[in-house]
């Protein structure tokens, strides 16, 4: 487990893409797993996070959007990529891609996993060549119909508590099922958004806000969620 240097992500990506190399035991190959963190960046949260899925079996990267100039810097025009469907984070997600591929340690399966923040570009990336998808309390795009469309087969995990995102397992699981994309959405009732950190998250001033807006851990929920997870990838990535 260590950061790792992904070089520049190309002409429309970040000057030096940095992350997250989380890696199992033993010698490979391993399926492989694309992590994108919470809005509040590539923190100790998303490194425990990345570290979990590689001791289930997965090389996993999570890939920091802000490499360019951290929160501050690339907070704003990450958020205009996700609104958009296009632009800066998607070069660096699909450089971090073809790294994992390129890295000669798969089995040449790659899944997906984000969470709030990351779990909307989870959603987008769904459609354009990952073998499964994780999405955690993710937004839905703009144009669910034309962006989800010929996905490959999605989990995703809400809390019906999150007041930001009401509704909207329901949503996705009707439109996914309109689409016969292969999909297992639930929503945990007494979980609210970011319900699967294991500490509370974002600057400590905020923090207070977060709670009343219920944003934060459940850890009644979150075993069955990580276990979800854990099912969804072993079936489409260790084929």
């Amino acid at each position: 487990m260590h950061n790792v240097d992904l070089g520049p992500a190309g002409p429309d990506g970040s000057r030096t893409l940095r992350g997250y190399l989380a890696t199992p035991d033993g010698e490979g190959p391993f399926p492989a797993v694309l992590m994108i963190h919470e809005v509040f960046g590539l923190d100790d949260i998303t490194v425990r996070h990345a570290d979990r899925m590689a001791a289930a079996g997965y090389l996993t990267l999570a890939v920091d959007l802000f490499s360019d100039g951290g929160a501050r810097r690339c907070l704003v025009s990450t958020m205009r990529s996700l609104a958009s469907g296009h632009g800066k984070a998607f070069a660096d997600l699909e450089a971090a891609r073809r790294w994992l591929l390129d890295s000669g340690r798969t089995n040449g399966k790659v899944g997906v996993i984000g969470f709030c923040m990351g779990g909307g570009f989870a959603l987008l990336l769904a459609n354009d060549g990952f073998d499964a998808a994780a999405v955690n309390y993710g937004k839905l795009p703009s144009n669910p119909e034309r962006e989800l469309a010929g996905a490959c087969p999605i989990m995703a995990n809400y809390g019906g508590r999150d007041r930001g995102l009401p509704g909207a397992a329901e949503k996705l699981a009707d439109v996914l099922e309109r689409l016969n994309v292969s999909h297992d959405v639930k929503e945990f009732p007494t979980a609210g958004h970011a319900f699967l950190n294991d500490v509370e998250a974002g600057p400590r001033p905020l923090r207070p806000l977060l709670r009343v807006m219920g944003v934060g851990p459940d850890p009644t929920s979150a075993p069955e969620a990580w276990r979800r997870i854990e099912d969804h990838f072993a079936r489409h990535l260790r084929g």
